[in-house]
């Protein structure tokens, strides 16, 4: 049974159903659409697929990417030896001589002391203060050098810091080979 009532002006029915629809209806089509769908989002299932694809992706792409980063140190290595090379070299030309052993690479920064003299310093040979090989070390310089015995060895021992290597533990020389 449904219960009606009359409208406003007395002469149209409407039922109950039909007043409360009319009460709680959209007032326009968007609107009405909207209640019509069913709530958006994801269900924790899709979530759960999305969170694996992407674990996944990130499992093979990450030791790709942080391979790179050990080349890059290497080639950040060779770049700074070639660097000090070139100021070595213009030491060289200046004062007819490298930077003895005791002297060191300091010699390229400061005025060095001892023998041999420079007799015509014009340094600093570095724009910047001295650097450190990739891996936090002090180049190793040898002047004259135990593999180029009329000029220097200078040479980083790597990652590992140990003489040898393969990889990001290989040493990086001036002469460009690598010690064994």
């Amino acid at each position: 049974m449904v219960a009606t009532i009359r409208g406003e002006d007395g002469g149209s029915r409407k039922s109950r159903a039909e007043i409360l629809r009319g009460v709680n209806a959209p007032q326009d089509d968007t609107a009405r659409d909207m209640l019509r769908r069913p709530e958006a989002g994801f269900t924790l299932i899709e979530l759960l697929v999305v969170i694996a694809v992407i674990a996944i992706l990130a499992g093979l792409v990450a030791p790709q990417v942080f391979s790179n980063v050990g080349d890059a140190r290497s080639t950040s290595a060779r770049a700074q030896i070639e660097n000090l090379g070139l100021a070595l070299d213009a030491y060289r030309l200046d004062n007819h001589d490298y930077p003895s052993t005791a002297q060191g690479l300091a010699a390229l920064m400061t005025r060095p002391e001892g023998d041999p003299v420079p007799a015509n310093w014009r340094g600093p040979y570095l724009r910047r203060a001295l650097p450190n090989d990739p891996w936090g070390r002090p180049y190793s310089y040898r002047a004259p050098g135990d593999s180029v015995p009329t000029g220097y060895d200078l040479l980083s021992l790597g990652k590992d810091g140990k003489v040898g290597g393969t990889n990001e533990d290989q040493d990086l020389t001036s002469w460009g080979a690598t010690t064994r």
